[in-house]
């Protein structure tokens, strides 16, 4: 099961390839195809980032269309670096794909079709689940605090306990993020994953050149989270793509600050028979 990258009417996308995703139309968005003017050239989804409403609700609607989502149907958050996950229906819908999330959680999820989860980063690790079996989503930001603080195994547990998924059923997506090659820290990321996650973090921590300082690969750990909540290895598939080693195709907030535009990633369970 791989993440690969895909271009549908001019816009470019990652998603997952597995026929086991064709009921959960989903992808992670890059900086390219849209209409955004510098700095936020040229997909931007950010509604608070200071670009023209205008420009951020055609950058939806061209989106969505490339993935096969729903531009009517989003749900959004405002995202606080939690491990909160909100349970979500058509009513927390948007009235404006260009207005921003309201209320403050960093993972969404949902059994109603047509219902479309979307999440924002710009180095964070974006993570879609989906349950093929019982049909419900959802979606986390994991960045490194939520990620220490364990959203994505906070997203399965919602899904298991408020949706009566099996995790064994569960499929996850980590989309392009930060990798260890660019994700250098000092030593309070180690230590909270390490609080958190104990020897399972190890893995992901290395020593970097300069003296103090550490490399850490938030995807691993995330998909150490999803292993431990009880998915299958062969039900993960991860991004390659570090959004700050690839600044021709994404943003990365370590990079570039403030001065830049927000990716985002969709998920919506499909509201049609599977064929």
């Amino acid at each position: 099961m791989d993440i690969i990258r895909q271009e549908r009417h001019g816009v470019p996308f990652y998603s997952c390839n597995h026929p086991a995703w064709l009921g959960a139309p989903h992808g992670f968005s890059t900086r390219l195809g849209g209409v955004s003017p510098a700095p936020w050239d040229s997909l931007n989804l950010g509604a608070n980032r200071g670009d023209d409403p205008a420009n951020v609700r055609e950058n939806f609607t061209r989106f969505c269309a490339a993935i096969g989502t729903d531009v009517h149907a989003l749900v959004k958050n405002h995202q606080v670096h939690s491990r909160q996950v909100r349970p979500v229906t058509r009513s927390h819908v948007c009235l404006d794909p260009a207005a921003p999330g309201v209320f403050e959680a960093d993972g969404l999820v949902t059994d109603v079709p047509g219902v479309c989860l979307t999440i924002f980063s710009g180095d964070c690790i974006p993570i879609l689940l989906y349950d093929p079996v019982r049909r419900c989503v959802a979606a986390a930001h994991a960045g490194w605090r939520g990620t220490a603080a364990g959203i994505a195994a906070q997203a399965v547990e919602a899904m298991v306990h408020g949706y009566g998924c099996n995790p064994g059923h569960i499929l996850a997506a980590i989309g392009p993020g930060i990798g260890p090659c660019c994700f250098e820290t000092h030593a309070d990321v180690p230590d909270a994953l390490q609080a958190a996650l104990g020897q399972d973090s190890v893995p992901f921590i290395r020593p970097s050149a300069a003296e103090g300082k550490f490399q850490v690969d938030l995807k691993g750990v995330n998909r150490r989270w999803l292993e431990r909540s009880g998915l299958s290895p062969h039900h993960i598939a991860v991004s390659s793509a570090c959004t700050a080693c690839q600044l021709d195709e994404f943003w990365s907030h370590r990079i570039q600050g403030g001065q830049r535009g927000s990716m985002a990633a969709m998920i919506q369970l499909s509201t049609g028979e599977l064929s």
